[in-house]
Parts: structure tokens; sequence; C-alpha cells
């Protein structure tokens, strides 16, 4: 669960975050062998330019599918 809001700035950054993530997703896949996944375009495409909100993007991990076992 991605938080609705960033944590330091407060804009809301849960409405890309699906976006974000197939992008994502469309990209490794496209990558030639040896390439680096940059993900600054897609932020940027996305609207996300402060850095505190690419940091809440580019550091989220999903554990809900993960922990859900365990309820």
């Amino acid at each position: 669960m991605i938080p609705v809001r960033c944590f330091t700035c407060g804009k809301v950054i849960s409405e890309v975050w699906e976006e974000y993530k197939a992008r994502v997703e469309e990209r490794k896949m496209n990558l030639q062998h040896g390439e680096v996944l940059k993900v600054g375009d897609i932020l940027d495409d996305l609207g996300v330019e402060r850095y505190c909100c690419r940091r809440m993007l580019l550091s989220h991990v999903e554990l809900v599918d993960v922990l859900a076992p365990y309820q």
C-alpha cells in the first residue's frame, strides 16, 4: 500500500502509483542486455518533480502480497 501523500511535502502521490508501476514493468520488459533501468523519465512524465515525492515512489516496496498469507 503506497501512502496517499508524500510524508515531507504532503502532495498526493498515490494517484500516480499504478501508472508508475505499469510503466516501470513495461520498461523492464523492453530492456536490452546490460542496459540500465532509468525511471527518472517516467517520473518526469507523471509530473513528480519534487525529490521527496520521487523518493516515496522509488523506495516503496509492496509488502501486502507477501504478508497476506500470515493474517
